[in-house]
Parts: C-alpha cells; sequence; structure tokens
C-alpha cells in the first residue's frame, strides 16, 4: 500500500472544552493538559511511520506551537461528526492512495495496531481499529461513497455495528485490526496509569502530564 493520509481528529486543547468528562477527577485544567499530552503522543506516532502524510483534522484554527513543526492541518467543517469526517476523508483521497481517520483519545495506541490497518488496507476497501466502547478508533478506506457516514449514531454503543454495516451495504469489503480502548471518564485513565506504570504502553507526554497532576501540592 502505497501513502496514507494519516488523519488525527483532534480540537485545540483548553480548559472547560477539552476532556471534559476528565474535569471531575483532574480539574479543567488537568484535562486540557491531558488533551495536549493525548494529541502529543498520538502525533509523534503518526509521524514515525514512513507510509504515513500526517495531517491534524480539527476543529477551529490550530495554535501555533502545540506541535512540533512542520504541520499540516485541515479544517473539519460543519454538520455532525460523520458530515466532518466525510469532508475530511474525501480530501484525504483526493491527495493519496487511501486515508486514515484517527481520534487523539488513545495514548500509547501500538504502532502494530496501525501497522496492521495499513497492510490491512491492501486487500480491504476499508478497516477499523475498533473502541473497546462499540466506537472506533480508526477508520481507514480506498474509497467512500458519498454520504456514506450520514445519519449514523455517534458515540453510541452500536457506532461501529451500524458504522460497518452502513459500509457493507455499499458493497466495500470490511476488515478489522485489534481493539483498543478511548480514554473518556476517570475510570479510562486509572486504566490508562495501570498500564503505564506496568509499562505495557508507551506514552512519554502522557505520563509526563499524569506525573504532574498527582504530584502532591506544596
Amino acid at each position: 500500500m502505497a501513502e496514507v493520509a494519516l488523519c488525527v481528529f483532534a480540537k485545540p486543547p483548553r480548559a472547560g472544552d477539552s476532556k471534559t468528562r476528565l474535569a471531575p477527577a483532574v480539574g479543567a485544567e488537568g484535562a486540557a493538559s491531558l488533551a495536549r499530552a493525548f494529541l502529543a503522543d498520538t502525533w509523534a506516532t503518526v509521524t514515525r511511520l514512513p507510509w504515513a502524510r500526517p495531517v491534524i483534522a480539527s476543529t477551529g484554527p490550530w495554535p501555533e506551537g502545540l506541535l512540533p513543526a512542520p504541520i499540516e492541518v485541515w479544517q473539519q467543517g460543519g454538520g455532525d461528526l460523520g458530515a466532518r469526517m466525510e469532508t475530511i476523508l474525501h480530501r484525504g483521497m483526493q491527495v493519496c492512495p487511501a486515508v486514515m481517520a484517527l481520534g487523539a483519545d488513545s495514548p500509547g495506541l501500538p504502532r502494530a495496531c496501525l501497522e496492521a490497518a495499513h497492510a490491512a488496507l491492501a486487500d480491504a476497501d476499508a478497516v477499523f481499529g475498533p473502541s473497546e466502547d462499540g466506537g472506533f478508533y480508526l477508520l481507514g478506506l480506498r474509497r467512500l461513497p458519498v454520504g456514506a457516514l450520514a445519519n449514523l449514531p455517534w458515540s453510541q454503543a452500536e457506532t461501529l455495528a451500524r458504522t460497518e454495516e452502513r459500509l457493507k451495504s455499499l458493497g466495500l469489503t470490511v476488515a478489522r485490526v485489534e481493539p483498543f480502548f478511548d480514554v473518556d471518564v476517570p475510570a479510562d485513565l486509572e486504566r490508562l496509569e495501570t498500564e503505564l506504570g506496568a509499562g505495557r504502553l508507551q506514552a512519554p507526554a502522557t505520563a509526563e502530564a499524569l506525573a504532574t497532576l498527582r504530584r502532591p501540592a506544596r
């Protein structure tokens, strides 16, 4: 498989607007610092892939200095998540033979998951990286009919199943790679800390942000 436009979906991290479901555990500023760290670790992973053209798919103006330059930023535009994903995915397929949408809420995602998705696109039209909550952390495509992601249930337990069903109904062949977990709520954060502490995951920016948050105040 040739070069893939690997689009990391993210919004500029801001206190009170980022990872709000983590705020009860770490505060609004802490949640924003974790969002920045999650993004830094995700970006570091994708920029090391020799076959990827890394792109930030942003919800708005992107702050200078948030990630190491140079950085390519595409705007998601308006509409629900399905419409915004289609905007980015179709743009990606205009510049590369294949495209991937990747979330920034899975710091420590093993590179092997991305390599497996890349390999799957050699045979399949679409590939999903399933999230354990019923959604997906990755969607890779070689083709996407217009409107294919319209009127789907987002952020629901049936999101993956319904999206996969839709693509198959449109004649696309679909593959899956290993599942992983998103960090959305305090219980997910506790799990992430355990995995990082045991050395089963590598996410250095996230580990540093967590250490700062857990450091006793003087």
